[in-house]
């Protein structure tokens, strides 16, 4: 009896070490530790718990990226963009269009400025079409717009330029995001992002335009193709 009692005590301390080790791996492995993945406690054909699929899917297109893309970078990017312009992580996907953007963030405003100590709304957004796009825009807001097809506030694309009048005609221009919200030089706070929505904005609206594909790059002017 006493031997029977003696078994029975062993076999239940067993069992339970056995179920609070398995519950501590499983809860190290919860905790972003990969390293037990394929050992016996913690099989590699179990699901990981702590990846989602959207997750998966973020990091397939960040391991498309050209050479020049630095990985970490892009998360930073994707992270403050998204949290500016209340979007989805996932969305940010453009990362020379916002890396221009992050790399120009807080530049002084400067009537005809072209550089970092000072750059003017237009030469803004000619320069960050041509970093972002490819493609070569007149120097002027006017010109600009000149030259671009024109898009109603309801359909704006991110890409596509807003336009204002703020001081007579087509004086002011940005380029949209999403969701209302566009990159622009202001005059009072630099390179900044601005919502459509806000009050000043809603009265200097003019308009978008769109570049797009019927428009090519020649030397350093832009023509539009038949």
């Amino acid at each position: 009896m006493k031997k029977f009692l003696f078994v029975t005590v062993a076999l239940c301390v067993f069992t339970v070490t056995s179920f609070t080790t398995n519950a501590q791996m499983r809860a190290s492995f919860t905790n972003d530790n990969p390293s037990i993945i394929g050992t016996e406690l913690y099989p590699s054909n179990l699901p990981i718990l702590n990846t989602t699929q959207k997750e998966i899917l973020r990091l397939e297109k960040l391991s498309t990226l050209p050479t020049n893309f630095d990985t970490e970078e892009c998360n930073k990017l994707q992270f403050k963009f998204s949290q500016i312009l209340n979007r989805e992580v996932e969305s940010i996907t453009d990362f020379k269009l916002f890396g221009f953007i992050e790399d120009w963030f807080g530049t002084r405003y400067r009537y005809g400025g072209t550089t970092k100590n000072g750059i003017d709304c237009s030469s803004y957004t000619g320069k960050m079409v041509e970093t972002a796009y490819g493609i070569v825009l007149p120097r002027t807001a006017h010109e600009q717009y000149a030259v671009c097809t024109k898009i109603n506030k309801l359909d704006l694309q991110e890409g596509d330029l807003v336009f204002f009048n703020t001081r007579g005609g087509v004086s002011h221009v940005g380029l949209y995001l999403s969701d209302g919200y566009f990159t622009h030089s202001s005059s009072s706070k630099g390179v900044t992002i601005s919502n459509l929505d806000e009050v000043y904005y809603i009265k200097k609206f003019i308009g978008g335009g769109r570049f797009g594909e019927n428009f090519k790059v020649m030397d350093t002017e832009i023509t539009a193709t038949e």
